[in-house]
């Protein structure tokens, strides 16, 4: 749906914004800042334009930016209790919205890179779900791997909400995982560059697909002196088909109506292509009931931590190559990088 149809939303309509922020070059501490004060007033303006808005959704790296060199440095890291996630938070109070907000988390474990962390903040300023990354993206990103799971969390309009960031995204496992606790609407916030393009529209498609639930996802935009971003937020319906899809303009936002009740009764009522009940139910027609014992060796394996591909011993790439050949740096900020 066009920005123009969904000024309104019906009373079981879930009414998002997608945000395709323009990428930002973060090179001191204050950066973050200008960048925190940015997204609230685009909270505050969205809604201004779009007064029945539900959710709001803000790409990865929209707070951070994307300087590796700086990545891992305490300096640019934000935590759940510091005061610019309360900006957020009055933000989201402020516009009475939802919002999924991007940020660069500490990790308190000593001498461990930070979480690479997505926040949902509900209309009232309460952290509804904290979801850290499963599946960094090797070899060039740093964090640590998440060590939450796949959080699901109750949302607007009938809706039940997960985030993947960015990789996790190329996981159907992930998005199976989000789906069997119960997500209808599984968010997707990234930071990618253009040579993923069209990967990341057709997982976003078989996202929905294969789990019949809707999936909103949004990338940052532009250039930022090194790569492009090519912004493309969609969303998804639980059929597979785009409901709206952006293009490449920083600032640009992608809206959409979704009605997840829709997604809800899709799972209950269809027989052909009910995906995700027939994986645990096989053959239900030739074997009342299905068969339910697991029959995935990969599945057996990974419960048992012995998950190993045929050619693992052969697989080239398995540290952080030439981005990081001595690990990510930690410590100090170095003086280059201070006022």
């Amino acid at each position: 749906m066009s920005s123009t149809g969904s000024v309104s939303a019906s009373p079981d309509g879930l009414l998002m914004a997608l945000i395709q922020y323009p990428v930002p070059v973060v090179n001191k501490p204050e950066d973050l800042q200008t960048n925190v004060d940015e997204i609230c007033r685009m909270v505050a303006s969205t809604k201004a334009g779009y007064p029945e808005l539900d959710l709001i959704v803000f790409p990865e790296y929209s707070t951070s930016g994307l300087n590796t060199k700086i990545w891992s440095y305490d300096e640019f890291l934000i935590g759940l209790d510091d005061p610019r996630v309360d900006q957020f938070k009055q933000a989201s109070i402020d516009n009475d919205v939802w919002g999924v907000f991007s940020i660069m988390e500490p990790n308190h474990e000593e001498g461990k890179p930070p979480f690479n962390t997505a926040i949902i903040i509900d209309n009232k300023g309460e952290i509804a779900l904290h979801y850290r990354k499963l599946q960094p993206w090797c070899p060039i990103e740093p964090w640590y791997p998440g060590d939450l799971g796949m959080p699901v969390c109750d949302g607007p309009k009938g809706s039940k909400l997960a985030v993947n960031i960015c990789h996790d995204g190329m996981f159907p496992e992930l998005a199976r995982e989000a789906a069997y606790k119960g997500c209808n609407v599984y968010i997707r916030i990234s930071g990618y560059s253009t040579q993923v393009n069209d990967q990341w529209i057709m997982t976003n498609k078989t996202n929905a697909w294969q789990n019949l639930m809707y999936t909103a996802s949004v990338n940052l935009a532009g250039y930022d002196q090194t790569f492009y971003y090519f912004g493309e937020g969609n969303v998804c319906n639980y059929d597979g088909h785009l409901i709206a899809e952006g293009h490449r303009n920083p600032g640009e936002i992608v809206t959409a109506e979704i009605f997840p009740e829709l997604s809800d009764k899709a799972r209950r009522n269809w027989a052909l292509e009910n995906n995700i009940y027939n994986l645990g139910n096989r053959g239900y027609v030739g074997h009342p009931g299905g068969k339910t014992e697991n029959y995935l060796t990969w599945v057996k394996d990974l419960a048992n931590g012995e998950y190993k591909l045929p050619w693992a011993d052969e697989v080239r790439i398995k540290d952080g190559w030439k981005y990081y050949p001595d690990g990510p740096k930690l410590g100090p900020l170095p003086d280059e990088y201070k006022q």
